[in-house]
C-alpha cells in the first residue's frame, strides 16, 4: 500500500529498540527519511545499520536524551523540516503506590508526558507552515485498562493522551 509519504522526514524518539524501532523500520520501508533517537550510541548505530541494510532508506542518528531541553533541541535541530513525529519513551517500572515518591512521579511525568508534549510544541509550527504533519504518540494499553502496578506509567501516559 502506498501511504504517499515517500521522501517525508520523520523523527522517531527512543527508536533503537522495541516499538520505536518497529515504527522506524516501517516508515523506512515507505521511503521516509528517518531520524532515529536513543541515548545509547552503540545500540543506535547498530539499529540504523540494520534498518539501512533491510530497507535501503536514508537513516540518521541523533544521540540525545529526550527528557532534557538539550535533547529536544538537538533532535529538532537534526531534522528541522520534520513532517512526522513519533513520540515514544521508556516507562517507569511497575511498583506499589506506597513506594512512589515525588522523584518517581516527576520522572514518570517528565518522560511519558512532558517530553512528548515539548516535542510536539517544537514541531507543530513547521508542520503548520508546510501544511503537512503527522504526530503519533505511543503510550500504553494501560491508558484504557489501568492496572495498579503500572500507576506511574498510566497516569503520565493518560495525561499525554488527554493533551
Amino acid at each position: 500500500m502506498d501511504l504517499d509519504i515517500k521522501g517525508k522526514q520523520a523523527i522517531l524518539c527512543a527508536s533503537s529498540k522495541g516499538l520505536g524501532r518497529a515504527c522506524a523500520t516501517s516508515l523506512a520501508r515507505e521511503g521516509v527519511i528517518v531520524y532515529l533517537n536513543a541515548r545509547n550510541e552503540a545500540q543506535l548505530i547498530k539499529t540504523v545499520e540494520e534498518i539501512r541494510a533491510e530497507t535501503g532508506a536514508t537513516v540518521h542518528t541523533v544521540v540525545a536524551d529526550i527528557n532534557t531541553e538539550e535533547g529536544h533541541a538537538k533532535l529538532v535541530a537534526a531534522c528541522p523540516s520534520v513532517e512526522i513525529l513519533v513520540n515514544n519513551n521508556s516507562g517507569p517500572p511497575p511498583g506499589k503506590i506506597e513506594d512512589w515518591d515525588r522523584k518517581a512521579w516527576n520522572g514518570a511525568i517528565e518522560s511519558n508526558m512532558l517530553a512528548p508534549i515539548f516535542m510536539i510544541q517544537a514541531v507543530v509550527p513547521g508542520m503548520r507552515t508546510r501544511k503537512f504533519g503527522r504526530i503519533i504518540n505511543i503510550t500504553s494499553a494501560m491508558v484504557k485498562s489501568p492496572r495498579p502496578p503500572m500507576g506511574l506509567s498510566t497516569a503520565a501516559r493518560a495525561g499525554l493522551t488527554a493533551f
